[in-house]
């Protein structure tokens, strides 16, 4: 079992930029493939980018490829999201997850462990 909890959210103008972090507890984070989902008001939640347990795979939705940079941690139990150009269309409650039952994916389902969210609001 692993616990998840996101921080790093807030407000910033378009353009610019934030890293979010999700802290996991446990000795076996290592062993999980991790993501991050978001979740803008009225609108399904979706895949954002994934990280394999190692690190050394990684997959990110068309909408955030060039401008977010997911990474992981594993000595500090962490991963980030560096989000950089953000957009005002990105604006949405953040998610991490985690799940051990495939490589690095971008299926919401396959993700059994999530945290609680932090927000982020792109000004225009």
């Amino acid at each position: 079992q692993v616990q998840l909890v996101e921080s790093g959210g807030g407000l910033v103008q378009a353009g610019g930029s934030l890293r979010l972090s999700c802290a996991g507890s446990g000795r076996t984070f290592s062993s999980y493939v991790m993501g991050w989902f978001r979740q803008a008001p009225g609108k399904e939640r979706e895949f954002v980018a994934a990280i394999s347990w190692s690190g050394d795979s990684t997959v990110y939705a068309d909408s955030v490829k060039g401008r977010f940079t997911i990474s992981r941690d594993n000595a500090k139990n962490t991963m980030y999201l560096q989000m950089n150009t953000l957009k005002p269309e990105d604006t949405a409650v953040y998610y991490c997850a985690a799940q051990q039952r495939s490589g690095s994916s971008s299926l919401l389902d396959l993700y059994d462990h999530w945290g609680q969210g932090t927000q982020v609001t792109v000004s225009s």
